[in-house]
């Protein structure tokens, strides 16, 4: 039995798995809560191609323990998994038959790096193994081997159409287009300003709604719908109060759109009357009935500051304000009301009062801050987290995970409140985000705030299983966000990702009570396409205009269109610094992507709405009332721990993500060709063609306003000025070296810079002493005779004799022609013009001159081509091209000492 909390128990670690002990690698990386209860863990059993691994060894590595500089001990770990003898031996041939192609697939792009085309063939040809896709095949025979670029060119749009570049277009980092969004009403009215409010979106008809929120002053019950189509809003009810079954002011409260139905679901809410300041347990009488009635009486003493949450900053009402009378006879209750909006069919227009409290029915309590998702397929909304109202200020407390069935009219606790319950359950919070992937059926909950502390985990709950696994503990720490409070989030189920625009945080130099807001927008990406994910900042397009980009701020609501990948964005609270002011102080350190990433304090306000009493046992200093939103009185400004003052949004935002197409990748694929095409031009053709050739067909495929592309381009011109480079010497197989040599001096044939081919190099390994009789050997250049120890003589191309040593080194075999080069030339060359109105004499000799065309492809060409095509496939879906990496990796370490030893 495990022991109660101890500062030896482990608190991170890592596991291990492998078939020997020296083989072994990482599946998980988490952590243990210092309880007696038993904890699961996921353990990945498949590699990055989906193939299941068995396991024989597992090691458990220890990170560290609850407590600083103590030890570390692990009381009790079970492994779960089959062990079936059958079934293991079918996983096992499976898992070392992906090996064996693995490695031959790696062997095969060696070899063709290095030119050894005619060994490569034979592999394919045997083993029946494919290494990439056979357009991808294509474009190399056509860049490398052919120098054909017009074909090449044309195959890239043949690889577009075959979609081989979708996975690539999904894993480019895109950056954000912002646009104001101007519309109004008829009468030229927008939602006034406010933060807290809700908004949820009708995707088909692009219609978005909002309702409610907090100005600073009053809670709102107003109700508009802006439509996308027509770039105008429109006001549904002035004040939904007024109205049936309708509710009233509120804020920190949610809504979510039923796609199926056209159904708007409304739940939560923090309003005037709910947070009038307590009187301390102590001061109550011992006869008061439950809950202790406040009755009316002028409002003196400390502001109304919010311990618990942020969005509401501090609001001190002015000092004739008269609090509202509750009689004694009817103490204040907190019910949670459910309401229901239908936007379709005939009653479309009205308000449906579903609940008056869904605790009553086993569904949450009244909360504020907690987060809702509609999964419209399933016909089940979700409830996560969020502070519960109860009137009790002095202590925190928070609501689970909650499900609610749209058919059955029926609540269901999925996950209580940590504070409830011992068993391993995602942690309580409020201000958080909840986003629902629709196809995996999972939740993702992340963020948000418990008790003093922001956090910055991620959590991932699956609905099928009830269970909820760990993806962060520290996501900040995996290149993430800092921890933060009322981030807004929405999720693109297509493209695997969720935005996240951020809030408050706390500020790293100052106490964990200072929030800040950063002084310039600081959004995210997550990507979730594999476990755990990446995290990626979104950086300001070069086209978007620096100055057209929202304010940071925290309490604004997000929607997402899905369709066209649109982000709309709303309101909020920037603070107590303008928006003139803020662009002024962050304009002179601004990055060249609009981004200066520092933060500036901010006060320490829930999601915006009337402020919540502080706790009645902490000291609070008292501060001036507040005269005006955005004014402050005189001696306001004295004290030096005033927080700023506060300055609600209404500005409407839209934002897409930019990407690369289709035709950007073209664009670029065909920039890398031109470039070689360029320089091959300048050692072979006039200079005044390709310097022709650079303006016009170069040119057009260049994006001027990117800075590096264009230095790329104007680079291009060394190779026009500069005398052409030497390169290497190239080594014929001594038959194809006679052929070539007897076309040379038999016909008129001469390259297009008026040069003879490659004489044939003199010593040449692939020669023995009777030269004449023409036999083939095994050995590459620099081997075979003892007494030049590697050494090797031939001519450059100026009948200088040069030696070298480099026995198979990469430059050495890429010097070499292979057989099949030749016979693909020749085959190229039939197909080009068959035998028809010339002699037999007259086609030999154009298939023999086919056989020179290999003999240009230099060492140092090769290499170049060989560089051209890897950018290319870059472009190219994982799957469909050869292996990433190198095969001289697998000489690790261990190699490289034994060598030298």
């Amino acid at each position: 039995m495990s022991p109660l909390a101890h500062p030896c128990n482990v608190k991170e670690f890592k596991v291990y798995v492998g078939l020997t002990e020296e083989s072994m690698t990482q599946v998980i990386q988490s952590g243990l809560k210092n309880t007696t209860e038993s904890e699961t863990f996921d353990v990945r059993h498949t590699n990055k191609a989906g193939v299941v691994f068995p396991t024989r060894y597992v090691k458990i590595e220890p990170l560290s323990a609850h407590g600083q500089s103590f030890h570390v001990s692990i009381w009790h770990v079970a492994l779960k998994g089959i062990s079936e003898p059958t079934f293991v031996e079918g996983i096992t041939a499976t898992y070392e038959e992906h090996r064996e192609v693995t490695v031959l697939r790696h062997t095969l792009k060696y070899l063709r790096q290095r030119r050894l085309l005619t060994p490569f063939q034979t592999i394919i040809e045997r083993a029946d193994i494919q290494l990439e896709n056979p357009l991808v095949t294509r474009l190399h025979e056509s860049i490398v081997l052919q120098g054909d670029w017009e074909r090449a060119e044309n195959l890239l749009h043949s690889i577009s159409d075959a979609g081989l570049f979708t996975e690539y277009l999904h894993s480019c980092q895109p950056q954000s287009m912002w646009k104001r969004v101007t519309g109004s009403d008829a009468d030229g009215d927008v939602p006034s300003p406010r933060g807290g409010h809700a908004m949820c979106m009708d995707a088909e008809n692009q219609l978005i709604y909002l309702f409610g929120g907090w100005d600073g002053r009053k809670s709102l019950d107003d109700f508009w719908v802006y439509s996308v189509r027509e770039d105008k809003w429109k006001v549904l009810s002035h004040s939904t109060r007024h109205e049936p079954n309708a509710p009233g002011p509120r804020s920190c409260h949610k809504m979510v759109f039923d796609s199926k139905t056209g159904n708007i679901y409304l739940l939560g809410r923090l309003d005037d009357a709910d947070v009038r300041n307590p009187i301390a347990r102590s001061n109550i009488p011992a006869t008061a009935p439950p809950p202790f009635v406040v009755q009316s009486s002028t409002v003196t003493g400390p502001p109304f500051i919010m311990q618990s949450s942020p969005l509401r900053q501090q609001f001190t009402p002015p000092s004739n304000t008269v609090a509202p009378v509750v009689p004694s006879s009817a103490p204040r209750t907190y019910c949670s009301e459910f309401y229901r909006y239908q936007t379709r069919g005939i009653d479309a227009g009205k308000w449906v009062f579903l609940s008056f409290d869904t605790a009553a029915s086993g569904g949450p309590p009244l909360v504020f801050d907690h987060q809702m998702a509609m999964d419209s397929e399933a016909q089940i909304l979700y409830v996560s987290g969020g502070r519960i109202v109860d009137g009790e200020w002095e202590t925190s407390k928070y609501s689970g995970l909650y499900s609610y069935n749209v058919r059955l009219s029926k609540w269901k606790l999925l996950q209580p409140s940590d504070t409830n319950t011992t068993s391993p359950v995602i942690p309580s919070r409020f201000g958080h985000s909840m986003v629902l992937e629709p196809k995996a059926k999972q939740l993702y909950i992340f963020g948000g705030q418990k008790d003093e502390k922001y956090l910055s985990d991620m959590y991932v709950y699956d609905i099928s299983s009830n269970t909820s696994t760990e993806l962060f503990s520290n996501f900040t720490n995996c290149g993430g966000p800092d921890p933060c409070f009322t981030q807004r989030a929405v999720i693109d189920p297509l493209m695997k990702e969720i935005y996240v625009f951020c809030g408050l945080t706390r500020n790293p130099a100052g106490s964990s009570k200072n929030s800040v807001l950063r002084s310039s927008p600081c959004n995210w990406i997550f990507r979730y396409d594999s476990k755990p994910g990446k995290w990626y900042q979104i950086n300001r397009h070069l086209d978007s205009p620096p100055d057209e980009v929202p304010v940071p701020r925290f309490a604004h609501q997000a929607v997402y269109h899905a369709p066209t990948r649109t982000v709309f964005l709303h309101g909020g609270n920037a603070g107590g610094l303008s928006a003139l002011e803020r662009e002024r102080s962050t304009s002179a350190n601004r990055n060249p992507d609009g981004n200066t990433g520092s933060a500036r304090p901010t006060p320490s306000p829930p999601d915006e709405g009337p402020q919540p009493p502080t706790q009645v046992n902490q000291p609070i200093a008292t501060i001036p009332a507040t005269t005006a939103i955005g004014a402050q009185a005189p001696d306001q400004r004295q004290a030096a721990e005033t927080p700023p003052t506060e300055m609600r949004l209404d500005d409407f935002w839209m934002m897409k993500l930019r990407r690369p197409d289709e035709e950007e990748v073209i664009r670029q694929a065909k920039f890398h060709i031109r470039r070689q095409q360029f320089r091959e031009m300048c050692e072979e053709d006039p200079p005044v063609k390709a310097l022709q050739f650079l303006q016009n067909e170069v040119s057009n495929v260049v994006d001027h306003k990117n800075a590096e592309e264009a230095e790329t381009f104007r680079s291009l011109l060394t190779h026009l000025l500069a005398p052409s480079s030497s390169h290497s010497a190239l080594h014929l197989p001594n038959p194809i070296r006679r052929r070539l040599s007897d076309v040379s001096s038999e016909s008129s044939w001469h390259s297009p810079s008026s040069s003879p081919p490659p004489r044939p190099r003199r010593g040449s390994r692939g020669e023995h002493s009777d030269a004449g009789s023409g036999t083939w050997t095994s050995q590459l250049p620099g081997e075979g005779d003892d007494d030049d120890h590697g050494m090797e003589d031939v001519e450059d191309d100026n009948g200088t004799e040069v030696s070298y040593s480099g026995r198979g080194t990469a430059e050495t075999l890429r010097g070499i022609i292979d057989p099949l080069e030749i016979a693909t030339a020749k085959k190229a060359a039939a197909a080009a013009g068959e035998p028809g109105g010339e002699d037999d004499s007259e086609y030999e000799e154009k298939q023999q001159r086919a056989m020179l065309k290999p003999v240009s492809i230099t060492s140092e060409r090769y290499k170049q081509r060989m560089d051209v095509f890897n950018s290319l496939i870059r472009f190219v879906a994982e799957g469909q091209k050869e292996p990433v990496g190198d095969l001289l990796d697998l000489v690790n370490q261990d190699a490289i000492e034994l060598v030298d030893s």
